[in-house]
């Protein structure tokens, strides 16, 4: 199947400085211990592990840690036809929400920690979220009553986007 043209694309990623900071310590003593027990030989802690272990560990989350967070991220499209998101490196495909399947779409301001416990794929109150940053998104609620919020940095235009192509596929049936 080809792939329609696309309308609108954003692609976001966790860059946010503060991620990096609760992320990076760990992977810093994994590598630090893995680097003074087998590159110094002077055993890491009161009980250390064997090197293979300590080697597993650093890499594991010494380095595939980090590269899984900086990696993350979410892609969103819009085509002719649908609505699809991606969630890095989660999803291999494409989420689809054709616009006959979409009743509503509206912008939304929303507290990532209150209304969804953070950002990632998430679930909340109001339904499912991915999110990678800030706390705007467009919610679009499903004809089957499912609601999801999709996070954005331009979710004003990306909200406008949606609608008028569900107002477009609308009048073509």
């Amino acid at each position: 199947m080809k792939d329609r043209p696309i309308l609108y694309s954003e692609k976001q990623r966790f860059r946010q400085w503060w991620i990096w900071v609760l992320i990076l310590p760990t992977p810093m003593v994994c590598l630090w211990g893995m680097f003074q027990q087998i590159i110094l030989g002077v055993p890491f802690g009161n009980a250390p592990a064997n090197d293979l272990f300590l080697i597993l560990i650093a890499v594991v989350f010494g380095l595939g840690l980090p590269l899984f967070i900086y990696k993350a991220g979410l892609d969103t499209e819009v085509t002719d036809r649908e609505v699809r998101i991606r969630f890095r490196p989660i999803h291999r495909d494409w989420v689809r929400y054709d616009f006959d399947q979409i009743e509503n779409v509206e912008v939304h301001i929303y507290n990532p920690i209150r209304d969804y416990g953070g950002w990632g794929i998430r679930y909340g109150r109001l339904g499912k979220a991915y999110n990678v940053s800030g706390n705007a998104g467009v919610l679009v609620t499903l004809k089957n009553g499912t609601r999801v919020l999709i996070g954005s940095g331009l979710h004003e235009i990306l909200s406008g986007i949606i609608f008028d192509q569900m107002q477009r596929c609308s009048n073509n049936t």
